[in-house]
């Protein structure tokens, strides 16, 4: 594994076992990931929270199974925020798509198999363009395994804001019409999953960035104050990890833009 770039605010986040079991649940309302029993997959993940994403990705393939969970979300969450080269970022997306599909094909009821197939897949399309994803047949494995995330783990916030996201983009690129027509999406039913997302996980800067993103897809410059406001409430936040500071960065950015 070449060396990757480091999360920038190293030492920010210092989580060990205790204190990673303490706030699991609040770290993970995005996602609905189970507290491991295992104490060296646990290392794992307090790895991922404080930023050390190359060590969690490698830690969790060694240890297979569950571990691979914790290396698509670190490589997946690594490869969104700090890879500069694009055929990097690229390929990284498309080894975790690949590993989620076997996972989910060794455990169909793991919930977050079928999420991080979807969402890598999902940045992929972004890298290489919507229109072209949806063009290679990308569109429909992406909504299907949102849902398939959904129906296994009705809390999963995340998946909500994946498959919102899945709506705009696809109406945003090709229209409401083929959009709905051909690849099923639906204004309305993608701006009630970002509502979805923000009961389950209130407090979610990525949630309320995705929404923000997707209103002005949407409806344009006449939902611009509203999403202005989306972007300030999640650049306010107090982020709990590595994960949700990289979240609030962005959002602090598209302020500035």
């Amino acid at each position: 594994m070449a060396h990757w770039t480091p999360f920038p605010h190293a030492g920010e986040f210092d989580y060990d076992a205790a204190s990673l079991k303490k706030h699991w649940a609040r770290l993970h309302a995005g996602d609905a990931e189970p507290l491991p029993k295992n104490a060296a997959l646990l290392q794992a993940w307090a790895h991922y929270h404080n930023g050390e994403f190359q060590q969690a990705a490698e830690q969790g393939l060694a240890l297979g199974g569950d571990g691979i969970t914790v290396a698509n979300k670190a490589t997946a969450i690594y490869a969104t925020y700090l890879e500069k080269k694009e055929k990097t970022r690229l390929d990284l997306f498309m080894q975790v798509a690949e590993r989620a599909q076997a996972q989910a094909q060794e455990q169909p009821q793991n919930a977050n198999a079928w999420y991080w197939n979807a969402y890598a897949l999902g940045r992929y399309s972004q890298g290489i363009s919507v229109a072209k994803a949806l063009a290679q047949g990308l569109g429909g494995k992406i909504k299907e395994s949102l849902e398939k995330a959904i129906a296994l783990a009705p809390k999963h916030a995340d998946a909500r804001i994946a498959l919102g996201a899945f709506h705009a983009e696809v109406i945003d690129k090709v229209g409401a019409l083929i959009g709905g027509m051909t690849y099923g999406a639906k204004k309305d039913a993608g701006l009630k999953l970002f509502q979805e997302a923000l009961k389950l996980n209130p407090g979610s800067a990525i949630a309320m960035v995705e929404y923000a993103n997707a209103l002005v897809m949407l409806e344009g410059d006449k939902k611009m104050k509203e999403a202005t406001a989306l972007y300030e409430k999640a650049a306010a936040t107090t982020p709990m990890d590595a994960m949700e500071r990289l979240d609030v960065e962005m959002a602090q950015a598209e302020l500035e833009d």
